[in-house]
């Protein structure tokens, strides 16, 4: 993983699959993962939650709960300017939104490890 940020209802990442295996299922188990294993089940569970029923019900689908949304956008990533732009984007996205003024504030992402700090995860500066 190169960069990553996560948003309230998607999540970027610049990131490789290794020789044997496909992007796109590493991507699909992330989500499953994520959404009904981790996320929607703390949110069930906590009891200091006020808001947890309509939380809950933001989620829900005729198909079952999602969090995540549906679709995936790959880009492949060809050039150095194509790199910077898109890593630029997944940083600034949660500045965009208003959800900090400064990109590398965002808790949920690896825009600190950019600007030489330690974010939560592991990741390959470029």
């Amino acid at each position: 993983m190169f960069a990553w940020c996560i948003m309230p209802n998607h999540v970027h990442l610049m990131v490789r699959a290794i020789e044997g295996h496909l992007l796109q299922d590493i991507l699909r188990d992330f989500k499953t993962f994520t959404t009904s294993k981790v996320i929607l089940k703390a949110m069930a569970e906590n009891q200091r939650e006020s808001r947890k029923e309509w939380l809950l019900k933001q989620f829900s689908t005729p198909d079952g709960n999602r969090f995540w949304r549906a679709d995936n956008n790959p880009i492949e990533l060809w050039s150095n300017a194509a790199i910077d732009q898109k890593l630029n984007y997944i940083h600034q996205n949660p500045v965009e939104e208003g959800l900090v003024f400064r990109a590398e504030d965002y808790v949920y992402s690896s825009a600190n490890d950019y600007v030489g700090g330690h974010g939560l995860l592991g990741i390959w500066v470029i």
